[in-house]
């Protein structure tokens, strides 16, 4: 039996391959460039790191907190609320985000898009509503 038959795209005229080959070769300029920059940072830190002087003391290694003296080790439990709170404002700017361009084309979506922007809105302050129930925005 002969072989099976497999769909092969013709061969590309001249024209097609030298498109091709001026588009891979603007990708090629940007990778020469990232890798030149990576080579220029790794250069430059292991300059620095040559060229610096190291010799730590107790006090040079001691934590410095804005002029107060540490007390106590330098481990301290944080509050896992803090976190909460910080990904509770992203949440509520990512919000306004979404808001901006459909305000921009209310008109044009007309009834699907003010009831999309409802139900978003209903679902953010469904949200707020459930962390104020937990008393994630009580500050002590």
């Amino acid at each position: 039996m002969g072989r099976p038959f497999l769909y092969s795209r013709p061969p590309a005229t001249t024209e097609e391959s030298m498109d091709i080959s001026t588009y891979f070769q603007d990708y090629l300029t940007v990778g020469a460039f990232a890798a030149l920059g990576v080579v220029l940072v790794m250069v430059m830190l292991g300059v620095a790191s040559v060229l610096s002087p190291s010799n730590p003391t107790k006090t040079k290694l001691m934590t410095y907190e804005c002029g107060v003296d540490p007390v106590g080790t330098g481990w301290n439990q944080t509050y896992v609320r803090y976190y909460i709170f910080g990904l509770l404002f992203v949440i509520f700017d990512v919000e306004a985000v979404f808001i901006f361009p459909w305000a921009l084309m209310t008109e044009e979506l007309g009834m699907f898009g003010l009831v999309a922007i409802l139900l978003f809105m209903l679902t953010l302050v469904e949200g707020l509503f459930y962390a104020i129930k937990k008393g994630v925005l009580v500050w002590e």
